[in-house]
């Protein structure tokens, strides 16, 4: 795949993987994404419409700063909590990953796992990445970690497959049930032997060395693909949106041909600390250019943590309604993380 032809996923939380006295610098890239289409909910005319929260007993819709929070203790009976109080008992942030524990591949039930992301080398990592990621493949142990993102702390299990680590969010145990608790009936302890060499018998039939990917594909988004686009050929029930229409609530987050771009940015960073440690060498550090008096530096420190905490917390249409007032170019087609990069930019 050519490398100028390949678009340029942005990891959107960078940190470090931490143990003992090693620290690896990585970036997280999520690694799924959906292949389902999304069907907008529009009126007649095209326009999309909007979900408002709206009030019975009043029997008016509410505005943002009239919606509180509420923990149900029974039927129709809340505990209010404010924004300050979330605060007050969210984590505290971190740029760490804080592995825990090694455990065997093996020990980790599927059924923990709940999202996938990739990690990516950060700047400098390149050698130790390849490291830990061999030691783990090699040993097939995995990573029990916590980290926290987006305000709130996650249980993951980092995995390497291929010399590339992978972060698996996972579920708490308290959240998972068990087959006794769905109520499932009482298997016979003995069943008949012809039966079982039937089932063998058609198990052996169906059975293959590899998994088609034909098996795993959205077959109902294709079909949907194909009634748009004939229903496009014929100009049937075609309109077309006004160009201030409001964008979808939906996020979604761009994976394209991940395995291909972690390799690659392995490769650069090996080749990036090869010159660092060359540009080190005593007489041949390069004199630093003046920056010029009107350029604007990028935004650094506190002041812009607090910025891009304060952007976080608004929903992707008031972040949107900003960039809008902003004339920042290229918006509608902007993720939520995009939206905030480029209002802090503008601001």
């Amino acid at each position: 795949m050519p490398e100028d032809d390949t678009p340029r996923p942005r990891g959107f939380w960078s940190g470090t993987i931490a143990f003992g006295l090693v620290s690896v610098p990585v970036s997280l890239y999520v690694a799924t994404r959906s292949s389902r289409i999304s069907l907008r909910m529009v009126d007649g005319s095209g326009v999309p419409l909007r979900r408002v929260y709206f009030c019975g007993s009043e029997e008016r819709p509410l505005e943002r700063d009239e919606i509180v929070r509420g923990y149900e203790v029974e039927k129709d009976r809340y505990v209010l909590v404010d924004d300050e109080e979330l605060d007050a008992i969210a984590p505290e942030k971190s740029q760490e990953i804080k592995l825990e524990r090694f455990v065997s591949v093996d020990e980790i039930e599927p059924i923990y796992f709940e999202r996938a992301y990739f990690l990516a080398p950060g700047r400098g990592g390149a050698r130790p990445y390849r490291l830990l990621a061999e030691v783990m493949e090699s040993s097939g142990r995995a990573g029990i970690a916590t980290f926290v993102m987006r305000g709130k702390e996650y249980l993951v299990a980092i995995i390497s497959e291929r010399g590339i680590l992978r972060a698996e969010t996972m579920r708490f145990h308290d959240e998972l049930r068990t087959p006794e608790s769905i109520g499932l009936p009482e298997l016979p302890d003995k069943v008949d032997n012809a039966r079982v060499r039937r089932i063998e018998k058609a198990i052996r039939a169906l059975a293959a060395d590899e998994l088609d990917r034909d098996l795993v594909s959205d077959r109902r988004s294709a079909r949907l693909e194909d009634l748009v686009r004939r229903k496009l050929e014929k100009g049937e029930d075609v309109v077309a949106a006004p160009e201030d229409a409001e964008p979808s609530d939906q996020e979604s987050a761009e994976v394209i041909d991940l395995m291909q771009v972690l390799k690659r940015s392995l490769e650069e960073r090996g080749s990036g600390d090869r010159a660092s440690n060359r540009r080190k060498s005593p007489g041949k550090r390069p004199e630093r250019r003046a920056r010029a008096t009107n350029e604007r530096p990028a935004a650094k420190g506190p002041r812009s943590a607090a910025r891009r905490g304060e952007l976080e917390s608004h929903s992707k249409s008031d972040l949107y309604e900003q960039a809008k007032s902003l004339d920042i170019p290229g918006r509608s087609n902007m993720s939520k993380d995009e939206l905030i990069e480029a209002i802090r930019n503008a601001g």
